[in-house]
This record gives structure tokens, sequence and C-alpha cells, in this order.
């Protein structure tokens, strides 16, 4: 779904109503706070009056919709151009897309990369694992910034992120504290299928895997990158594409807020063949809580 598909298929305030009715009720309408279907529609207001608990209520109620005074249509087609910006899309661009101020295009990106969360089933098959660092390259800084011990592996001013990939299928990624031995398998053991083949290179965190996992190791330090079905190029290139939207588009993402981005990153990755997915989107904000 492009922009120019959402102007035409919801071009009022009342059509996108209908759209969100649609999803979440199948046009029937039911009460937030007491599951009543028994209501009193209040068109003027696009709202319902409960008959059984007195109370008034909207689509909206208890959804990242909640509570907003934006059109609608600007909140499908600020959807529409999430799912369709590759490397991501700043809240300064999205703002002049939308002609909203930048705060509000923040938070409305913010709501958005709520409703993009995904069932945590157990990855299985041939799985590639892998860590990266966010916050760019000591060796790349003014003298006045450098951090002294900064190149490499070091948490110290860059953010350790790991992942994991189902080759042919999703990726998993995360902000992690470290990429200690204890930190990565306690991942891998939780999202993992014990039957898998996991391949990773030749970080030590990564040793003893073979206790419950066919392990396969690709030795960078030795210049090896790929030996048969063992590499880990799939992911390398998913965090390529990730740093590029970091450094070409957002410039600085803060440890607070950067899962909120690695979920976003991951999500469009997932459905990149899923035809549906503004619908998947929508309907994703529909059940996500307002907080």
């Amino acid at each position: 779904m492009n922009i120019i598909q959402v102007y035409k298929k919801y071009p009022t305030q009342e059509d996108c109503i209908k759209h969100l009715e649609l999803i979440r009720w199948k046009n029937k309408p039911t009460c937030p706070y007491c599951k009543s279907i028994n209501s009193t529609p209040m068109p003027k207001e696009h709202r319902y009056h409960c008959n059984t608990c007195n109370t008034s209520y909207s689509v909206t109620v208890g959804t990242i919709f909640h509570k907003t005074k934006l059109d609608f249509q600007k909140w499908l087609l600020a959807i529409s151009i999430v799912l369709n910006a590759k490397k991501g899309i700043s809240a300064r661009q999205l703002a002049r897309d939308l002609e909203v101020n930048k705060n509000t295009a923040w938070y409305m990106q913010m709501r958005i990369r709520k409703a993009m969360f995904e069932d945590k089933d157990l990855f299985q098959g041939i799985i590639e694992a892998d860590e990266t660092y966010i916050g760019g390259k000591n060796r790349n800084r003014h003298n006045s910034k450098k951090t002294k011990g900064g190149q490499g592996r070091n948490n110290k001013d860059k953010t350790p992120v790991f992942g994991i990939l189902e080759r042919g299928g999703k990726i998993r990624a995360l902000k992690v504290k470290d990429v200690t031995s204890k930190t990565l398998k306690r991942i891998i053991n939780q999202n993992i299928s014990g039957n898998s083949i996991i391949i990773t290179d030749d970080w030590k965190s990564y040793k003893n895997l073979s206790y419950r996992f066919e392990h396969l190791i690709i030795a960078h330090c030795k210049g090896e990158y790929v030996n048969g079905i063992a590499h880990t190029n799939t992911l390398e290139g998913f965090w390529s594409l990730f740093k590029r939207g970091i450094t070409g588009q957002y410039h600085h993402v803060t440890k607070k807020h950067i899962n909120k981005y690695i979920d976003e990153f991951c999500y469009r990755y997932n459905n990149r063949n899923n035809k549906n997915v503004f619908d998947l989107t929508v309907e994703l904000a529909l059940i996500s809580p307002e907080k």
C-alpha cells in the first residue's frame, strides 16, 4: 500500500474510521470497557454509547491511536511511508511529508513501532547468529572525541546488538548489555530449537554450543567467510542495512530507544514478501496498548 493508494482508498476521516472499525470489530462495535455489544451509535462524534456500562467509546480506545487529534488519513499515510522506507525515515522527513511538526512525527513513529511486535516462536533449521556494535568507529572520530580503548568489541561508547536469523525465514535482534558467553548463550537457548544447525563466527563467546546444537564455525580471523552452507553473510547483510539506516536517516539513536528501531527493521525484513503487511500493521496497531 503506497501513499497514492491510501489517498484513493481512504479519502475522508469517515472512510478511515469505517476501515478501522471493520478490522477491529468486524462491524460489530464492542465496548472496550465491559465487552458488551449493546451500544447506540453517536454518528456526529464517531463514537458509541454503551448501554451496559453507560460509557462512550470509539474504535481507538486502548490502541496506539487513543486520544489522537490527527486525522486518521495521516496515520495511515505514516504507516505506509514507514513500511516502504527500507532504510527507515527520519522524524523530520516524515514531518515534512505529513505537514506536521517534528515532535508529532516522532511520536507517530514510536507508536507505529510499538505495533510492530511479532510472535516469539522458536527458530529452527539453519540459524545464523552474530553480534554487532552501533555507534560508529573510533578511528573515524576527531581526536578530541575518541574514546580510549573504544576500538573493536567494547561497549564504552557503542551499543552491542545481537541477532539470530533463520535461513529463508525471520530475523530477531535486540540490544544486549555485553557479548559474553553467558549473555549470548541465554538468548540462543531461549530462541532456537535444539535440533537446529547454528552458524557463528569464531568469537570466543560461541564456544561449546555443540552441547545442544550442530555448531558450524566460520573463522573470520583467518579470512574465511564461506564454507559450504556455513556463513553469516545473510545476517551481516541485515546489519549493513540497519547501520546505513542509522547513519543515513537517524544519525544517532539513544540506548533507551534502540530496541524500538531494531524492531522496526526486523519487522520490515520479516514481512518483506508479505503483500498484506499494511493491513497486518493496522490490525496490530488496533490491538497494541496505547502506553
